[in-house]
């Protein structure tokens, strides 16, 4: 198919692997034809290479181009340019194609141009409260770049949701476990937070949210000072805490760190959910602390590494 990998650009990601932890990321700038500047996480993204044949099929969600055979396997292309329906974009499809993977899910993104890989400190990455655009459900967070200039990082799963629909969560048996047992998540996607809540309330099981690594620290720092002035016990008010790897302000592995050094949480198990699932990453999670990673989205897979953890 003629899909050359981008060396330079995505050589070596398991080294990459060793800014988590450090607050750090890298993300993969590209832009669509407009005057707009996109970026997705380094980790995200497969293969980088130029467009390759695309076989067009019909009834295909909104900007889906066609398929393509990816090493024996058939993928589908989306256009970012078209899903997220931008003015003033060049005729054609996308020069370059980046091939990412999210929930065992394999897609290839049609791009306008390829720019390069930036490094950043995730307290650089904020929240996209304040960006006010047609898209804003798309964007997870934004970086301002040194020149000033915004750079938009897409949320790849709300992407995918909103392209083939989200899955389905099957029948999960509930948990054997008291009715006012609570867990704590934080996921900096709409679409996992949601799906986490779906496992969480199937498994019969109470639960609070922050939606990046710092809002996440600072509320469980406030529930520790509370149970302890109270001279309760911590785990009878936070069972178990789910955390992303990689979000806003503070990533997992920084926070993990800070929850494993803060002896109130003594006893109450970090489990690390991420689209990242590499055993390099699954490596610097334990280093950190994780007591178990479990890779997104498999509904089955979270509520089978939860159980014995809420109800032991």
């Amino acid at each position: 198919m003629n899909l050359v990998e981008n060396k330079n650009l995505l050589d070596s990601v398991d080294a990459r692997t060793r800014l988590a932890g450090s607050n750090k990321m890298e993300i993969l700038l590209f832009n669509l034809g407009t005057r707009e500047v996109f970026g997705i996480n380094v980790f995200k993204v497969r293969e980088v290479g130029r467009t390759p044949h695309i076989t067009r099929t019909p009834n295909m969600p909104r900007g889906v181009e066609g398929l393509i055979s990816l090493r024996g396997n058939v993928i589908p292309v989306l256009s970012l340019a078209s899903f997220l329906q931008l003015d003033d974009v060049p005729a054609g499809l996308g020069k370059s194609m980046m091939v990412a993977e999210y929930s065992k899910r394999t897609l290839g993104f049609l791009v306008h141009e390829v720019d390069r890989i930036i490094r950043v400190d995730w307290d650089r990455v904020k929240a996209p409260e304040s960006v006010l655009t047609a898209n804003q459900g798309l964007i997870t967070a934004v970086i301002e770049l040194e020149n000033g200039g915004l750079v938009s990082i897409l949320d790849v799963e709300q992407i995918l949701a909103n392209a083939f629909g989200e899955a389905m969560i099957v029948d999960i048996p509930p948990a054997q476990v008291d009715e006012d047992t609570n867990v704590f998540f934080v996921d900096d996607s709409v679409v996992a937070r949601r799906k986490i809540a779906e496992v969480l309330d199937k498994l019969g099981v109470r639960h609070k949210h922050a939606t990046n690594g710092m809002e996440a620290w600072t509320r469980l720092q406030g529930i520790a000072a509370h149970t302890q002035q109270i001279k309760g016990n911590l785990r009878d008010e936070i069972r178990l805490i789910l955390v992303d790897a990689e979000m806003p302000e503070m990533d997992g592995y920084v926070l993990t760190k800070n929850i494993k050094a803060d002896p109130r949480f003594e006893g109450v198990p970090v489990v690390m959910h991420s689209s990242l699932s590499s055993e390099a990453n699954r490596a610097m999670g334990k280093a950190v602390g994780v007591d178990a990673y479990v890779a997104k989205f498999d509904a089955e897979a979270l509520a089978d590494t939860l159980r014995p953890l809420i109800e032991r």
